[in-house]
């Protein structure tokens, strides 16, 4: 292949791109915020922690940022808040029985103790939304407190300590 040919190649793959990232950017992604339902009944401590780093996924109270704007973000911004609201939505935490709230909330400790939430991706954009060891301290206690967590996670704390941000 000439070296013409070559920059002609790369000019059109360079122009077909252009035009389709151009395109995505009028596919259609719903943003949005449904009303709020009965929210979560936790300590102001507990809260915190969920809203600074849970409530952007789970909740109808999603801050949408730039890039949830543009194409291709939109689209997996718009998937990771409909698959988190549908996981645990604490917007609407009075709409779940005692059993469904007592199951989240283990689910929620346990996806904090394995390091599975927040999202790695999350935080790399959303910084402040990282867990310190005092934030899975109080969700852990949350956890406890309501008898939702088992006794034998307190053990667990000591391994916490290497995942400290």
């Amino acid at each position: 292949m000439g070296r013409h040919t070559w920059r002609r190649s790369l000019k059109w793959s360079l122009a077909t791109s252009a035009l389709l990232l151009l395109a995505a950017q009028f596919v259609p992604v719903a943003r949005t915020n449904p009303p709020l339902g009965i929210e979560v009944d936790a300590p102001p401590e507990v809260m915190s922690v969920l809203k600074r780093s849970c409530y952007d996924c789970h909740s109808n109270e999603t801050r949408w940022p730039w890039y949830s704007r543009i194409a291709p973000a939109s689209w997996l911004a718009a998937k990771d808040v409909r698959e988190g609201r549908e996981a645990v939505n604490y917007s609407t935490w009075g709409r779940y029985d005692s059993e469904e709230r007592a199951e989240l909330q283990r689910e929620t400790w346990e996806d904090v103790e394995e390091g599975e939430m927040p999202l790695r991706i999350y935080t790399l954009m959303h910084p402040d939304a990282r867990l310190s060891q005092t934030d899975r301290t109080v969700l852990r206690d949350w956890g406890l407190q309501s008898g939702y967590v088992e006794e034998d996670d307190r053990d667990s704390m000591g391994e916490l300590d290497d995942k400290d941000p």
